[in-house]
């Protein structure tokens, strides 16, 4: 895709993340979905963990079979929204080493910044965090956990934008970009995906500020 923008790999590097995501909005779509499908399940699952609430091996084993029927019954892959981070895995392994083994990719210079080199700025690591965060403040919405899974979720809503940030410091800037790019596709894909929930999740934020 450089080719087609006249040499410009920031521009390629942008092309091909576009092009990944559009491939991956498939998988998008089945995860939220299943993630969907598992909340309207949860109160069934709460009745089988009431049932087979003892902690022997006998009775948990149960449980796990009728959870798995329940799964079954519901069409339902608990393992659906794994996917495309598994899938997104082997992208930037390979991003990393055509970058460090590249050195017409590794030395190019693209907006402020060399392809090759950490953000001497810090604007991509930051706008990296920020996106990370607003898309998963997003995708959060419409979601009715229970108080242990809420929590889990919070703390990764604040712990997964440091952790990017972090990286995009250390890591070459194109890492940084790719990041970017597919974060803010990701936020306008889980706007139109999830509009109806943001909407909802809007709506009750403004309510219970008025009640305030």
């Amino acid at each position: 895709l450089s080719e087609t923008f006249g040499e410009n790999y920031g521009l390629g590097i942008i092309g091909v993340t576009l092009i990944i995501r559009l491939a991956l909005l498939p998988l998008m779509i089945k995860q939220v979905k299943s993630s969907k499908a598992m909340q309207a399940i949860q109160p069934e699952m709460k009745e089988l963990q009431a049932k087979y609430s003892s902690k022997d091996a006998a009775t948990q084993q149960k449980l796990q079979q009728e959870t798995m029927a329940l799964f079954s019954k519901y069409n339902v892959n608990p393992l659906a929204g794994c996917l495309p981070i598994v899938v997104q895995m082997p992208i930037l392994i390979g991003f990393y080493h055509a970058i460090s083994r590249t050195h017409e990719i590794a030395l190019h210079s693209f907006l402020w910044f060399d392809l090759g080199s950490p953000d001497p700025f810090y604007i991509l690591p930051v706008v990296a965090g920020i996106t990370t965060f607003i898309q998963q403040k997003m995708s959060m919405a419409g979601m009715n956990s229970n108080p242990q899974m809420a929590a889990q979720m919070t703390m990764m809503l604040y712990i997964m934008p440091i952790m990017i940030v972090v990286f995009a410091i250390n890591f070459p800037a194109a890492l940084s970009l790719y990041w970017v790019v597919g974060n803010l596709f990701g936020i306008v894909q889980t706007y139109f995906i999830k509009g109806p929930d943001l909407r909802k999740a809007a709506a009750e934020n403004a309510g219970g500020a008025k009640k305030k």
